[in-house]
């Protein structure tokens, strides 16, 4: 695993096990969350944002800035460096065979200025991952493959990054296919409504 992928792994691994994820990102169908960020976005967000509790046990403290459609939008500063990401739940799930017990996953795209990374996809996908197994993502008529490691997924060509990102922002959604250490097969859809929203977001507020 490069420096970087493992530096990716370790940031959202911090913050998803930090945070209280909001209720948005809980349930394949949102629903607005009793309280909500007392702070106006700039565009519409399709649902109220949630509120986050402070990750105790790392002293990282989320920031939600936006709901926009399934994707939420935030900001968060682990060990003084600020972090950027959107992140969204499975809208639909299918294991093979079916109905097989697992962690629930999230998609995320990530930015981190001090390390010049700009939306960067990861996968929680939400058990181990077999070793050597073929994952992949497809999105906008178009396969990319996917480095697999642990219970998460990367691009294995970083030089498709960008399009992949370009894609996701155009596309209704986005399939991601995964084997777990037990062969058992998935397929998690992640609707993409929003992320391009949220994305424009994050780059206003994730500037150097």
């Amino acid at each position: 695993m490069s420096v970087r992928r493992m530096l990716t792994a370790l940031a959202v691994n911090v913050l998803v096990c930090g945070i209280a994820i909001p209720a948005q990102a809980q349930s394949p169908s949102p629903k607005s969350a009793p309280k909500s960020d007392p702070k106006p976005v700039a565009a519409k967000p399709d649902a109220k944002p949630a509120e986050i509790k402070p990750p105790a046990p790392v002293g990282v403290e989320p920031t939600l800035i936006g709901q926009y459609g399934t994707w939420g939008a935030y900001t968060a500063t682990p060990n003084g460096k600020k972090v950027c990401f959107a992140l969204a739940k499975p809208s639909s799930s299918k294991t093979t065979p079916p109905n097989r017990p697992r962690d629930p996953a999230y998609a995320f795209v990530s930015t981190r200025p001090a390390e010049k990374v700009v939306n960067e996809v990861s996968i929680m996908i939400g058990y181990t991952l077999k070793p050597g197994s073929e994952s992949t993502l497809e999105v906008g008529g178009a396969t990319y493959a996917m480095y697999v490691q642990g219970d998460g997924l990367w691009i294995k060509n970083a030089a498709e990054e960008e399009r992949m990102v370009e894609a996701m922002r155009k596309a209704p959604d986005v399939l991601i296919k995964g084997v777990s250490a037990k062969g058992t097969e998935t397929a998690d859809t992640f609707s993409l409504k929003g992320l391009s929203q949220a994305l424009d977001r994050l780059a206003q507020d994730c500037k150097r």
